[in-house]
């Protein structure tokens, strides 16, 4: 029970009983940009460089944000929150194949997590948003998601909550509640959700004990004869292990059927846009085609970040392959074939023992801190319809 539940509201308390000690600064100080703790193998300065000049973080903005991606009421049934296809206890996504919104309506598309999702350039598996701030309001509008087709209604819910009237007005000024604001706050929040100081990353600047024989074996592998680094990329700058490009590997297409599939969806996509073609079982595996309508791009996928893998089964974008295993020997077969298979997907020879060590390795960019988080934190669950 909140210990300051006599005398603030509850939702206040909530955001008081989770915030760090720097929230009990004075107003002029929790206006400035606020500290955030930046993780070993996290460039400090890219960091601040992705926080956009129209949606400064702020102490309160961030507690803000925090409230509304774990608040339930931001879904149509009151049964969902950000929080439940992005749980910190799973490494912020759901353990699920493919995302269920409310009304318990199936997604087709795996929900990846939301870790260092900052440093991305693009949003969602096919890239169809160009920032947080857009990625935000998607699922919140979305019938397959969290339902709320009505930013009105949306607004309207929020704004029957006295206390979230008073945070938007205080955190917005004269904006105060709108669908850009309470965009920008859970944006704000996400932005703050970082991952790094893996045993790679304690590795890499120096501590050379810290990754196991085999892992150091994987390693090499991953910069060589297995050729993840073309597309998972690393650099000290850039430590995410992807390109943020979109590459077709086959996963959920064949080229039996595609013609007619491709005439389908020209057809369907007179009258429907790329988001909503996006949630169909048929059109999804087009991926990033349904946004660019560019051929190159038939059966595309953002490339996945490779930190904290181990906690975020299942994988790929439909969520096909249970076990780090199964990804592994996925490529060494070479990926699926189709007529626009990228040129990299070839056969990798790898032996069964060059599979484990890539495998060890790419445990070892597990996050110390997210890991932990994860083992002390309460999943999340779906509530019981209120509405």
């Amino acid at each position: 029970m909140c210990l300051f539940a006599a005398a603030i509201p509850t939702f206040l308390c909530m955001l008081l009983l989770n915030l760090p000690l720097y929230a009990f600064q004075s107003k002029a100080q929790r206006s400035k940009t606020m500290r955030v703790q930046i993780p070993l193998g996290i460039n400090q300065s890219s960091w601040r460089k992705r926080i956009p000049r129209d949606n400064p973080l702020s102490v309160e903005k961030v507690a803000l944000g925090r409230a509304l991606y774990f608040d339930k009421r931001l879904s149509i049934d009151g049964t969902v929150s950000c929080a439940t296809c992005h749980d910190p206890a799973l490494a912020f996504t759901d353990a699920k194949v493919v995302a269920v919104g409310g009304h318990d309506r199936r997604g087709t598309r795996n929900a990846p997590t939301v870790l260092n999702s900052v440093f991305s350039q693009t949003f969602f598996w096919d890239g169809r948003a160009r920032s947080l701030e857009d990625q935000v309001k998607h699922p919140l509008l979305s019938s397959f998601e969290m339902g709320m087709t009505n930013e009105t209604n949306l607004i309207a819910r929020l704004a029957s909550v006295p206390e979230y009237q008073r945070q938007f007005k205080r955190v917005f000024k004269s904006e105060g509640l709108t669908m850009d604001t309470i965009a920008k706050a859970i944006a704000a929040y996400e932005r703050t959700l970082l991952s790094g100081n893996s045993p790679f990353d304690r590795f890499i600047t120096g501590q050379k004990t810290a990754m196991s024989d085999a892992q150091k074996r994987g390693w090499e592998l991953f910069k060589g004869k297995a050729r993840c680094i073309e597309c998972h990329k690393y650099s000290p700058q850039s430590p995410f292990f992807t390109d943020f490009e979109f590459h077709n590997t086959g996963v959920g297409i064949s080229d039996a059927g595609l013609d007619e599939l491709l005439r389908s969806f020209a057809a369907a996509a007179k009258d429907k846009s790329g988001t909503a073609l996006a949630h169909s079982a048929d059109f999804s595996k087009l991926g990033r085609f349904a946004v660019s309508l560019r051929q190159a791009d038939i059966a595309t996928f953002k490339t996945p970040t490779l930190r904290d893998l181990e906690l975020t089964s299942p994988y790929m974008h439909d969520g096909s392959l249970r076990t780090l295993i199964d990804v592994v020997q996925f490529y060494n077969r070479g990926g699926n074939p189709n007529r626009y298979l990228d040129k990299r997907m070839q056969p990798l020879q790898l032996s069964d023992v060059e599979v484990n060590d890539l495998v060890q390795f790419l445990r070892a960019l597990t996050s110390d801190d997210v890991l932990r988080q994860s083992q002390t934190t309460t999943p999340q669950t779906r509530a019981a319809v209120p509405f």
